[in-house]
């Protein structure tokens, strides 16, 4: 696997083609999992809701108190909003 320059591995299945997990190395500190990846409850929880600015108008964010980012939690002077 061969990451982009200044940019992040993103794996796949070898038998279907379907994104497993991607990481970044400047944010080495979490890995993203799809969550297509699981068969059962991995037992972990979100902890933030990131790039809020794209969400679907028709499936709206729940009311669930977590931190709220219109982009990613790592961009340059994120805040949560």
């Amino acid at each position: 696997m061969e990451p982009p320059e200044g940019g992040g591995e993103k794996w796949f299945c070898g038998d279907c083609g379907s994104a497993i997990f991607g990481s970044n190395p400047s944010h080495n500190e979490s890995v993203g999992i799809r969550m297509g990846t699981f068969d059962d409850d991995p037992g972990i929880r979100p902890t933030v809701r990131q790039f809020v600015a794209y969400a679907a108008v028709w499936e709206p964010l729940p009311d669930d108190g977590l931190p709220r980012f219109a982009e990613s939690r790592h961009a340059g002077g994120a805040r949560s909003i």
